[in-house]
């Protein structure tokens, strides 16, 4: 190759080098800038909300129920696709793979993004770095139910009779790993007791067992429990809410009847994958929290037996870490772990 035309290709690489280097800095620059552009025509094609629940419980029925309002608020086609399993890590696992374009959200409750973390050896995704929160949907208090043949009627005559007698009676919970299950393992922790933890597949065969006297005790949801309740065939000892439910407003809370601080409440929200836009995450948080404040969706949550809770985004990221400590400290010092 001749002289000049050794040189001519050294200044081409060199006008291509700093061509290369100058876009990729001005893409640097840009980012944040595009990180947060304005919402602008979002949505301008269906959402995909990844449900971490089977069909046909309470937290499958909310969805469904504000999937009409976010259809008709957002102009688009909000498409339900349940994905239980592993206490919702399969579902939100595809969330957080997914591009981070608001298009794809999910539908996770306390286990899935603040208790699993401290239960599973293994875990598909980092709820913390790999999800952004959009906004919480329900909170779903417990009651710690008994059969009427138990020789306490009160939360404290419960406790004296289960330190009496260690090791002796048993409290079924939802399963493994479930907010059930760790809130009678908070329970056990902060009453000094041994109240023997058994799994059931899901609050109603739990609340049926104690229905037929095979076990004593139960933290079960209100849909699996309230009408027995009031018709007097369980003894309803404390719900694990901060406040007393409207439901049943003559039963007080695990705090007042004996366990000043206990608060163990199940609760199920949205979110999406980690790098969705800031403008995106507000839109979608305005119309959820829009369709959680009609009157009539109250209503019929209510009816299921959970608690509608609008807030912010900046409030349900709160809420999800200090959740994630308070079960971390739980499921370590009762030694619980899920394969």
């Amino acid at each position: 190759m001749t002289a000049p035309i050794a040189r001519g290709m050294r200044a081409f690489r060199e006008r291509r080098r700093r061509l290369l280097w100058g876009a990729a800095g001005s893409l640097l620059l840009a980012g944040p800038a595009l990180a947060q552009a304005p919402a602008g025509d979002f949505p301008t094609k269906p959402i995909r909300m990844v449900v971490t629940f089977p069909p046909g419980g309470s937290a499958d029925g909310v969805v469904r129920m504000l999937v009409p309002r976010l259809n008709e608020k957002l102009g688009q086609q909000v498409v339900v696709d349940n994905r239980p399993g592993a206490g919702g890590n399969v579902g939100l696992a595809l969330v957080a793979k997914a591009p981070g374009d608001g298009y794809t959200l999910g539908v996770g409750a306390a286990g899935a993004l603040a208790a699993n973390v401290s239960l599973y050896p293994q875990m598909p995704f980092d709820p913390q770095k790999d999800l952004k929160p959009v906004g919480m949907l329900a909170a779903i208090p417990f009651v710690l139910v008994g059969h009427p043949s138990v020789a306490a009627k009160t939360q404290r005559e419960l406790i004296a009779l289960a330190k009496a007698k260690p090791g002796t009676l048993s409290i079924g919970h939802g399963g493994n790993g479930t907010a059930m299950h760790l809130s009678a393992a908070l329970f056990n922790q902060m009453a000094g007791t041994r109240l023997v933890e058994v799994p059931y597949r899901g609050s109603g065969p739990a609340a049926l067992d104690v229905l037929g006297g095979q076990i004593p005790l139960a933290v079960v949801d209100l849909p699996s429990s309230l009408q027995q309740i009031r018709a007097g065939k369980l003894i309803a000892f404390a719900v694990t809410s901060p406040q007393r439910l409207p439901m049943l407003p003559e039963v007080p809370t695990v705090a007042e009847a004996g366990l000043p601080g206990y608060d163990s409440t199940g609760w199920f929200g949205v979110v999406a994958p980690a790098g969705t836009p800031a403008p995106v995450v507000a839109r979608l948080n305005a119309e959820l929290n829009a369709a959680l404040g009609d009157e009539q969706v109250k209503t019929a949550m209510r009816a299921l037996g959970v608690e509608p809770a609008p807030g912010s985004v900046e409030a349900f990221d709160s809420y999800i870490r200090a959740e994630t400590k308070k079960w971390a400290q739980v499921i370590q010092d009762a030694h619980i772990k899920l394969d």
